[in-house]
């Protein structure tokens, strides 16, 4: 017999894989993304310095969109929340700029990210949503990437001040 507990459990789990890869309307497959990053990634993270972004943009040409970005933000719900002191599948995001990576209370972290070493800033933000296995290899965070630089500029924004 078929373990009815075992299927909803695959069930909620593709849905949950589903919600952090779901991508809106007129952006680009982000799971062919994700493989072709898996192939060309680099063996170790970015410099803490580096704020190179595959696109070539930067966060100082947008002007971000709080409003938008919580609605930019409901993709990544599945994970992550706002509120001090919660960790999901994903750590909370509460004050996250400015923040060492890999240092949120109560959270386990991969290796990488618990030894990336680098400050949250506004600016490596906008480079991680890019692509995170480019900016942190080995991330244990499977989103593959917010390819448009506006929607990015919209979450930090959002991210800043969520209320």
């Amino acid at each position: 017999m078929v373990n009815t507990k075992a299927i909803a459990g695959l069930l909620a789990l593709s849905a949950m894989l589903a919600a952090c890869s779901a991508g809106s309307e007129g952006e680009t497959d982000t799971s062919a993304q994700a493989e072709a990053t898996a192939t060309t990634a680099p063996a170790g993270p970015l410099a803490a310095t580096d704020m190179s972004t595959v696109d070539g943009t930067t966060l100082a040409n947008f002007t971000g969109n709080a409003a938008n970005g919580k609605q930019v933000f409901a993709q990544c719900r599945t994970c992550h929340v706002t509120d001090a002191g919660v960790n999901k599948i994903g750590p909370s995001l509460n004050n996250i700029i400015g923040r060492t990576a890999g240092t949120v209370p109560g959270y386990t972290y991969s290796a990488a990210n618990a030894g990336a070493g680098f400050v949250w800033t506004k600016e490596k933000l906008f480079q991680f949503l890019e692509k995170p296995q480019r900016v942190i290899p080995q991330t244990k965070m499977i989103y593959g990437g917010l390819p448009n630089a506006q929607k990015r500029a919209d979450l930090i924004a959002y991210l800043e001040t969520p209320n």
